[in-house]
């Protein structure tokens, strides 16, 4: 798969999980690994890049004596996923063309 094409899914696939709930760096890795691949040395970097544009937000739980640190989606990373799902028909369209299935 397309380096550039995979890190846009990965991060929309990061978002999805905190969608869902929130959550830390292994088990966010567990949540994508049955669907694509991910590392740490992947996901980690996605997440300070998503931080970094208020994507979402970080907190600590303390959790067996260490801190844990947390991840909880943000409205501006809601938003990224409805942009997403909202351009996948163009996707799927470019797909299409290329596949050959387009109309005369």
């Amino acid at each position: 798969m397309d380096v550039q094409l995979k890190k846009g899914l990965l991060e929309i696939c990061v978002l999805a999980v905190l969608e869902r709930e929130d959550s830390y760096g292994y088990q966010i890795i567990k949540d994508i690994s049955p669907y694509i691949e991910i590392s740490e040395s992947t996901l980690y970097p996605i997440l300070k890049r998503l931080d970094a544009s208020a994507c979402l937000a970080t907190y600590s739980v303390e959790h067996n004596g260490r801190l844990r640190k947390y991840y909880r989606i943000t409205d501006l990373g809601r938003a990224r996923i409805k942009e997403f799902l909202d351009g996948w028909d163009d996707v799927m369209r470019v797909y299409q063309f290329i596949a050959g299935g387009r109309d005369q």
